[in-house]
């Protein structure tokens, strides 16, 4: 498979993962808790600029955490650009850190440079719309806003998942609970264990995901 179709695939992947994901944890507190979770997403394939996207449309969750936390403060004692900016270099920071834990690997600084690209990116382009200089038209606004994300994501974001070989071990924890879900019989994936038999799916479950570890370094 070309690399570029594949990590378009991751991109859906990605999206569909979180989304599919927290929809279901919010489910679950609803069902148990009572509690109705607002939506993490909002049509972020719908977005007009980086502004809406980043602001409006993707991860929720995160932008209410880093707003009242780091931007707020940033923005009312140095302004508004500096509070995005320091935004993304905060979120650059945090996905380093889950970036080491998936693949345990050092950080290269990629992911940081991403996440500060786009704040620098946001920073233009609310001030060309305010100059009047970028407007475009809705029409191409969306493919524009869509394509800069992910050919920036292809340049600086994906390559330390690849590299890693997080991809590949996603797939495989994937593949091995599907084939607990699929056979009542030892999976093939665990029988290194010397078990036959196991008395709790749970267990099962566990057993196959700590027999899958990210590659050494």
């Amino acid at each position: 498979m070309h690399p570029y179709l594949l990590l378009a695939i991751y991109c859906c992947h990605i999206y569909l993962i979180l989304d599919l994901g927290l929809a279901s944890i919010a489910k679950i507190a609803t069902g148990l808790l009572g509690l109705e979770l607002e939506p993490q997403f909002n049509n972020p394939l719908g977005a007009s600029s980086l502004q809406d996207f980043w602001g409006r449309r993707w991860n929720l969750m995160v932008s209410s955490i880093l707003r009242p936390s780091v931007y707020d403060p940033v923005q009312a004692r140095w302004g508004l650009d500096a509070g995005i900016l320091a935004t993304f270099f905060v979120s650059g920071l945090m996905h380093e850190l889950m970036f080491y834990y998936l693949t345990l690997a050092l950080p290269t600084g990629e992911v940081t440079a991403f996440f500060v690209l786009h704040g620098l990116l946001m920073v233009a382009e609310r001030k060309a719309r305010k100059a009047g200089w970028w407007r475009p038209h809705p029409v191409v606004a969306t493919p524009l806003a869509l394509g800069l994300i992910v050919g920036t994501g292809y340049w600086l974001f994906f390559p330390p998942l690849l590299r890693g070989g997080a991809d590949a071990v996603g797939l495989a924890k994937f593949s091995a609970v599907m084939e607990v879900f699929q056979t009542p019989s030892l999976p093939p994936s665990i029988s290194k264990f010397g078990i036959s038999d196991y008395s709790s799916l749970w267990q099962r479950r566990c057993l196959i995901l700590l027999s899958l570890k990210p590659p050494s370094h």
